[in-house]
């Protein structure tokens, strides 16, 4: 398996209205550094997994709706407490959906590292789409 990572980062504030996350109940901020590492079986015609350029634009586009946002007033995150696991499957959510035409992705996973000794992944499946855009089996 090919991978290929490309990273970024984002400042956001939110708060964990729930006892079980102590101080950070309350409002505060958050620096992620995020890690996205696409992955495919073979390479593609051009020998790579895909194009850095545009696997760092599709991740600052999603990126773009979050930076310096207050998670407690952003739409996608009513009703749902925005940890770092939530916020790693939400991402990799809206970078599947702008990779839908990309032939031969496999698997992508999104990494969100709020500092050096703490981080969380979300892994997702992506259906396999022949050079002809057709998804293929596993």
């Amino acid at each position: 398996m090919f991978t290929l990572t490309v990273r970024d980062h984002i400042m956001i504030a939110h708060s964990l209205p729930d006892p079980f996350f102590g101080p950070a109940q309350n409002l505060h901020g958050a620096t992620f550094t995020v890690e996205t590492t696409w992955a495919r079986p073979v390479l593609d015609e051009h020998g790579v997994v895909l194009d850095i350029g545009v696997a760092s634009q599709l991740l600052s586009g999603v990126l773009d709706g979050l930076r310096y946002r207050n998670l407690d007033d952003h739409p996608d995150f009513t009703g749902r407490l925005s940890t770092t696991e939530v916020l790693a499957q939400y991402i990799a959510e809206r970078l599947a959906a702008g990779a839908a035409g990309i032939a031969g992705l496999d698997r992508l996973t999104v990494t969100l590292r709020e500092n050096p000794d703490a981080w969380a992944s979300y892994t997702l499946e992506l259906p396999v789409l022949t050079e002809r855009g057709g998804p293929t089996s596993r």
